[in-house]
């Protein structure tokens, strides 16, 4: 049993996450404003790209990360709709699966949460919102220390660093990637973010006596916006605070008191109907510190939708 936690009692006071857990399979039962999970236990996209696999067993990992939290929010529920599997190496096809469902989710009006797996959730997640939002424009915010934006190997395919140059194939891109290295970026990358519009803050301007600067960016990216999703890429975070991920960044970010406010300046959006986390290993993930700290900042979400 995954989900499972202290237990202080019945009442609602005493909730903790994984008692506003349901199992679920039907998606006619999901109703308006319903957190609605999907694991993503898939690292084909890493694999492909060269990384360390291993963040196919990820979903479970934060599951039972996130299941003790105390419940803040009264009207706080979460559908789990259980893992999606890629098989005989087919990513494109376990990437529209998972679109299937997410458009499915959104169109009754829940909101969709994705454990990933690796960071090629991205163009999968996006993908489904698209379906449920065509006429939309759809917001991408990503945490992340890489552009996500190589152009596809024809004898590879896509991969978990495709994701953002997949989507700007599919017209107008409207994406905000924070806390980039440039230690992590070669210059075509960047040239290629610049090429279609990226809009990017770096790490090295995540600091408190910037916020007022990063807010004026951050509002103005999420006005022209008609619908958010959040994606975090675990491999943005400093290694000593996040060492089971697929690609180690020695010198990444903390998850400080500026970078705080920040990210929930973000969850405080009524547009954001999308989140998920990727890139934890739990192969690499020593006391599963990444894999808390993923849970964490996914239940930030579930607190501020009240």
């Amino acid at each position: 049993m995954i989900w499972q936690g202290r237990f202080d009692g019945e009442e609602p006071l005493f909730h903790r996450v994984f008692q506003r857990v349901s199992l679920e399979e039907n998606y006619k039962v999901i109703k308006e404003n319903d957190f609605v999970l999907h694991g993503f236990a898939v690292d084909e996209g890493v694999k492909r790209n060269k990384g360390r696999i291993g963040a196919k067993d990820a979903p479970d990992v934060i599951r039972k990360n996130i299941s003790n939290f105390p419940v803040v929010n009264p009207e706080f529920n979460l559908k789990d709709f259980g893992n999606i599997h890629c098989y005989d190496d087919n990513l494109e096809n376990t990437q529209n699966e998972l679109a299937e469902k997410v458009k499915i989710v959104l169109q009754k009006g829940g909101k969709s949460v994705v454990f990933g797996g690796g960071h090629e959730v991205t163009f999968a997640h996006y993908s489904g919102i698209k379906k449920a939002f065509p006429t939309q424009k759809i917001g991408v915010i990503n945490i992340d220390a890489h552009f996500d934006n190589r152009e596809i190997d024809p004898e590879i395919g896509a991969s978990s660093g495709t994701g953002f140059w997949q989507i700007a194939q599919e017209g107008d891109i409207h994406s905000l990637h924070i806390g980039i290295q440039r230690n992590s970026n070669t210059l075509k990358l960047f040239d290629t973010a610049h090429q279609y519009g990226m809009k990017y803050i770096l790490a090295d301007e995540l600091f408190f006596e910037n916020l007022p600067n990063l807010y004026l960016k951050l509002d103005e990216f999420i006005k022209k916006s008609d619908v958010l999703y959040l994606t975090i890429c675990m491999d943005v975070f400093n290694a000593s605070v996040a060492p089971g991920v697929s690609a180690l960044a020695y010198n990444g970010i903390f998850a400080d008191v500026a970078f705080m406010h920040l990210f929930k300046n973000i969850l405080k959006s009524k547009k954001l109907l999308a989140m998920d986390a990727a890139e934890v290993n739990p192969t690499y993930d020593g006391n599963e510190i990444t894999a808390r700290l993923a849970a964490s900042l996914i239940n930030e979400w579930f607190m501020h939708t009240v």
